[in-house]
């Protein structure tokens, strides 16, 4: 079976300073990783991210390690500036989510979650 893709949510937050725009898409995928298993994919920038359970079992691992419940994904956020930025969060919980920040420097920091169709 190939994999679908299914859009799940589409947002932008418009800088006002530049007239830019950075746009987040998030999809369900049916397959994703090694183990072509169910998972979510983020796009942003230019890049992807995917969250899928191999992958995030480590950083479910690396959160507990550190003791935290929200792990910042630092390598595959985009964090020039402290006004500007995209973050990627894994919150571990009774279910696992991922969490989008989004910053500009004319926008307030606005912030999405969703819940991943899997467990670790």
């Amino acid at each position: 079976m190939s994999n679908v893709t299914t859009l799940m949510d589409q947002w932008a937050v418009k800088d006002l300073e530049d007239g830019s725009w950075l746009i987040i898409t998030v999809n369900s995928c049916t397959e994703l990783g090694k183990e072509s298993l169910p998972g979510i994919q983020v796009l942003y920038m230019g890049n992807a991210i995917n969250f899928e359970p191999v992958i995030t079992e480590r950083w479910a691992y690396q959160a507990t390690k550190a003791g935290v419940t929200e792990f910042l994904l630092a390598d595959y956020s985009w964090m020039a500036h402290e006004d500007l930025f995209i973050k990627n969060f894994l919150i571990v919980g009774d279910t696992l989510k991922t969490k989008i920040e989004v910053k500009t420097r004319s926008s307030k920091l606005i912030s999405k979650e969703y819940e991943l169709p899997f467990t670790v």
